[in-house]
C-alpha cells in the first residue's frame, strides 16, 4: 500500500499528497492534529494510540498542526487537539478538544462495523475502546474533565502577554513573523515571503517565532491564524505566505503599501503619501474637473453614512476597511459603501478631493471623519458614539436583519469556509465543485472572517455546522445534503423552482 498503513499503529502524516491517498482508500481515517508543546495534545495521543490498536483495519493519523501548514489549513485547523473522521472517502464528523469520551464514542461510530460478524463497540456507555483505553480515559478526565482548547496556543495567555504581542506586531510598519531570519530563513515559506518584500523594496521588521514559543503560541491565537510566516501591515494582519504571494502577483501588496503610507527603499520609486494616477502635484478639489467633483460630491452625500473601501462590506479586501465595516456594525450603523477597487477616477480624484492619501474613508453627513486608525480611536473613546448622536444617525441594524440581508443577497447564497477559489476545508470545497459543476451562478460568504455572522448563523438557521447553502433565503441543508442532491441530479431542479 503506498499510502499511510493501518495494522494498529499511529503513522506520523507528512505529506498531502500520502494523506489524500490514504483516505482515498475508503477505510476508515481518523485523523489527529497535534502540538508538542501542548499538554492535551499528548494525552490525548495516548488515548488515540490505544484506539488504533483496538480498531487494527482503521487508519490512525498523527499530523504536527503548525509543522503542516497545508494541511492544517485544508481542515481549518485553528485548535489542538482536533480530529476529523473520514468514512468512504469523505469526513464525516470532527472533533475539538481534550474529550476522550467523545473520541472513543466517534471512532467507533466511524470503525466499529467494519467487519460484518463483528457487533459495533457499545459506543453510547463510552467504552468504544475497550477496557484499556476506559481506563485511561476515566484517569484522564479525573484530571483534565474535558477541557477544550480555543486556539493554537497554551491556554492563559494573558494581559501581559497581549501587550507584549501587540507591540511587537506594532514595532515597524511591515512586520513578518516568520521561521529565522530575513538573511537565513528556516522554511520555504518564510523564504517566499522575504523575496517578496525585498521585491517590493520596502523596509521590515521581523521575529524568529523559533525563538521564542510564548510568542510563536500566543500569535496564533491574538491573529487567529493557525501557521506561519504571517504579514502585518500598520498592526493588520495580510496574511500568509499564499495570501503575500497572491497580493503581491496581482499588485494589490503594493497599493497596500502605499496607501498607508509605506516608504519605497528605491528613491526612484513614487512614494505612497504622494497623489497617484496623473494628478501631479494637485493637493485640493480645484484640481479635479466639474463632473469629477460633482459626482464624488453625490456618492459622498448618497449616504448618511458612507464608507468608501477596498472591497464591499460582506467581502472586504484589506484589514483596514474590515475594521471599519466591523466597528460601523458593533455601533449598529446602517451605512452605504463604494468599493473604491472598481473605478480608479474615484479612487483617485478622492483623494485630491478629500485631501486623505489612503483608504477607507468614512464620511458622516458629507464630512470626513478619516481613515481606520482614526475611527478605531473615535470607538475606544466614544467619540464615535457621540459624533452619530449629534448628527442624528440611529443605531438600527439588529444581527437578524443582517443576516437576513446576507441570506438574500444572492438567489443562491453559500456560507463557507473560505472562497470558492480558495475554499478552507474539505466540506466547503465539494458544495463548490457541486455547483460549479451544475453551472449555477452563487453568492458566498467566508464565515471565517466574521465571528458574529458565524455564530448567528447558526442559531439563525438551527444548523450547527457551515458550509450552509440557502435557496431565495431558505437553507438547503450543509454538504451532506448538497452532495445527495448533486449525485441524484436534483440540484440543479431545487436551485432553479
Amino acid at each position: 500500500m503506498a499510502g499511510v498503513g493501518g495494522g494498529g499503529a499511529v503513522k506520523e502524516v507528512k505529506s498531502k499528497a500520502v494523506l489524500d491517498e490514504t483516505i482515498g482508500e475508503g477505510s476508515p481515517v481518523i485523523l489527529h492534529f497535534w502540538a508538542s508543546w501542548c499538554e492535551a495534545s499528548k494525552h490525548m495521543d495516548q488515548v488515540f494510540s490505544h484506539l488504533s490498536t483496538d480498531f487494527p483495519l482503521a487508519h490512525f493519523c498523527r499530523v504536527e498542526a503548525e509543522e503542516q501548514p497545508e494541511i492544517s489549513e485544508a481542515y481549518s485547523v485553528s485548535a489542538v487537539p482536533y480530529f476529523v473522521f473520514f468514512k468512504d472517502g469523505t469526513a464525516v464528523d470532527t472533533l475539538e478538544g481534550a474529550d476522550p469520551t467523545s473520541l472513543a464514542n466517534k471512532v467507533a461510530k466511524v470503525a466499529g462495523s467494519i467487519s460484518p460478524g463483528e457487533p459495533a463497540a457499545p459506543a453510547s456507555l463510552g467504552m468504544a475502546a475497550g477496557p484499556t483505553v476506559l481506563e485511561t480515559v476515566q484517569e484522564f478526565g479525573k484530571k483534565n474533565g474535558s477541557a477544550r482548547l480555543g486556539s493554537l496556543s497554551p491556554s492563559g495567555a494573558g494581559d501581559r502577554l497581549k501587550e507584549r504581542l501587540e507591540q511587537l506586531v506594532n514595532s515597524h510598519a511591515i512586520m513578518l513573523f516568520m521561521k529565522g531570519s530575513p538573511e537565513s530563513p528556516k522554511c520555504g515559506f518564510s523564504q517566499k515571503v522575504v523575496d517578496i518584500l525585498k521585491k517590493e523594496k520596502v523596509k521590515f521588521g521581523s521575529f524568529d517565532i523559533l525563538t521564542d514559543n510564548e510568542v510563536r503560541d500566543g500569535l496564533k491565537k491574538f491573529s487567529s491564524w493557525p501557521t506561519f510566516p504571517q504579514l502585518y501591515c500598520k498592526g493588520e494582519l495580510l496574511g500568509g505566505c499564499d495570501i503575500a504571494i497572491a497580493m503581491h502577483e496581482s499588485g494589490e501588496l503594493q497599493e497596500v503599501f502605499k496607501d498607508h503610507g509605506i516608504e519605497i527603499s528605491d528613491s526612484g520609486e513614487i512614494k505612497a503619501t504622494k497623489p497617484d494616477g496623473g494628478q501631479g502635484g494637485v493637493t485640493g478639489p480645484s484640481g479635479l474637473t466639474a463632473a469629477l467633483t460633482f459626482r464624488l460630491q453625490g456618492l459622498i452625500n448618497s449616504s448618511e453614512v458612507m464608507l468608501f473601501m477596498k472591497g464591499k462590506p460582506d467581502e472586504p479586501r484589506c484589514g483596514f476597511s474590515r475594521k471599519v465595516v466591523d466597528i460601523l456594525r458593533q455601533e449598529k450603523v446602517k451605512f452605504g459603501s463604494f468599493d473604491i477597487l472598481s473605478d480608479d477616477e474615484v479612487r483617485q480624484g478622492l483623494k485630491v478631493y478629500s485631501n486623505w492619501s489612503s483608504y477607507p474613508q468614512l464620511y458622516i453627513k458629507g464630512e470626513l471623519i478619516g481613515g481606520s486608525d482614526i475611527v478605531l480611536e473615535m470607538q475606544k473613546s466614544g467619540e464615535l458614539k457621540k459624533v452619530l448622536s449629534e448628527k442624528g444617525i440611529s443605531s438600527g441594524e439588529t444581527l437578524e436583519d443582517r443576516l437576513k440581508q446576507l441570506v438574500n443577497s444572492s438567489p443562491v447564497m453559500l456560507f463557507m469556509k473560505g472562497t470558492p477559489d480558495a475554499p478552507r476545508c474539505g466540506f466547503s470545497s465539494k458544495v463548490v465543485n457541486a455547483l460549479k459543476e451544475e453551472g449555477v451562478d452563487f453568492g458566498s460568504f467566508d464565515i471565517l472572517t466574521d465571528e458574529v455572522v458565524r455564530q448567528g448563523l447558526k442559531t439563525y438557521s438551527n444548523w450547527p455546522t457551515f458550509p450552509q447553502l440557502y435557496y431565495k433565503g431558505e437553507l438547503i441543508g450543509g454538504c451532506d445534503i448538497v452532495m445527495e442532491l448533486h449525485n441524484n441530479g436534483e440540484l440543479k431542479a431545487t436551485l432553479s423552482e
